[in-house]
């Protein structure tokens, strides 16, 4: 009888995380899961998984028995709010890079073959180039996650060139659908639901904005794979709206007609950035493609929200 391939999944109860884990688990794999639960939901987790509750950032807790055998390493886990960076600096250092630190170094010293890192599309700060390309040349950054990821890609880099693990970096959009829990849409339907008739948005909704529906998401972690030495992908739809359109399809997929009060500024707010589109096309030359239209994946996400009304309670995502 085969052995079952082992992964492990970092934030494997979070939003993205669990739908992978699912995935993963639906494929056959032996997955083990690290969370602290700080965002991660327990009611998200998949019990076929194997749970180990730690803090990534906590130096008692050893990583190495977790990752030992296991063929790749999906590390997941992070601080993805990009509001409160210059309220809370240390949070985004801390959950984010040196997080990434002790994960590459137990996947080092246990001879893990590949790490899968979830990094963001605000690696590019405020973008020069439209669609931005994956060998577009990293801005002046706007926001302490943005950093973050960008110093976490350098430390899994500086692993893969030194031949220790290889690694597939994904940039990714905002992502939405099934467990989402944090977000423009989240905020709006929760506003809409405590009063229909009025609506406050952030910015003067302009901003441009690309995103992505979780399952396309997750298929692209599970399929585009295998890298060798340090491999970057953007994902993302090959489209953007404006924060005007996001508002008329969540208030058409609720049924209401509030009144919308915009603000003046280009930016939602500090380390904002106004316009996200990525380039997709080495994504696309390798067989995957986001299949759910950013319209389709924004009500879609209303749905499920409405169907767990539960989760416009929890009003501090971090908690």
């Amino acid at each position: 009888m085969s052995q079952l391939e082992k992964v492990v999944v970092t934030g494997g109860a979070g939003f993205i995380g669990s739908n992978l884990v699912d995935a993963l688990i639906e494929q056959g794999k032996e997955v083990h899961v690290i969370d602290n639960f700080s965002t991660g939901r327990r009611e998200f987790l998949n019990p076929k998984a194997e749970l180990h509750e730690l803090d990534l950032c906590d130096e008692s807790e050893t990583l190495g028995a977790i990752v030992n055998g296991a063929d790749s390493v999906y590390h997941l886990a992070a601080n993805a709010d990009v509001r409160f960076g210059m309220t809370d600096i240390k949070r985004d250092i801390n959950q984010n890079v040196i997080a990434t630190l002790r994960v590459a170094q137990a996947c080092a010293e246990n001879t893990v073959k590949e790490v899968i890192f979830s990094s963001t599309g605000a690696v590019y700060g405020d973008a020069v180039q439209h669609p931005t390309p994956e060998t577009a040349q990293f801005p002046i950054q706007t926001s302490l996650y943005g950093v973050s990821k960008t110093a976490a890609e350098g430390v899994l880099s500086t692993f893969a060139a030194n031949g220790l693990f290889h690694v597939c970096a994904f940039r990714f959009v905002s992502v939405l659908g099934h467990r989402y829990m944090h977000g423009h849409v989240i905020d709006f339907v929760r506003q809409l639901h405590q009063d229909p008739s009025a609506l406050t948005v952030l910015g003067d909704g302009s901003q441009r904005k690309s995103y992505m529906d979780v399952k396309d998401c997750v298929r692209a972690l599970v399929t585009l794979r295998g890298a060798q030495g340090f491999e970057v992908f953007n994902l993302g739809a090959d489209d953007y709206c404006t924060v005007r359109d996001s508002v008329a399809w969540i208030t058409q997929a609720m049924g209401v007609e509030p009144k919308i009060s915009y603000g003046i500024e280009k930016r939602g707010w500090v380390g904002d950035n106004p316009f996200t589109w990525l380039d997709v096309s080495k994504a696309k030359n390798h067989g995957w493609v986001a299949e759910k239209s950013i319209s389709h994946s924004v009500q879609g996400t209303v749905s499920w929200l409405l169907e767990n009304t539960w989760a416009l309670a929890v009003q501090d995502f971090r908690k």
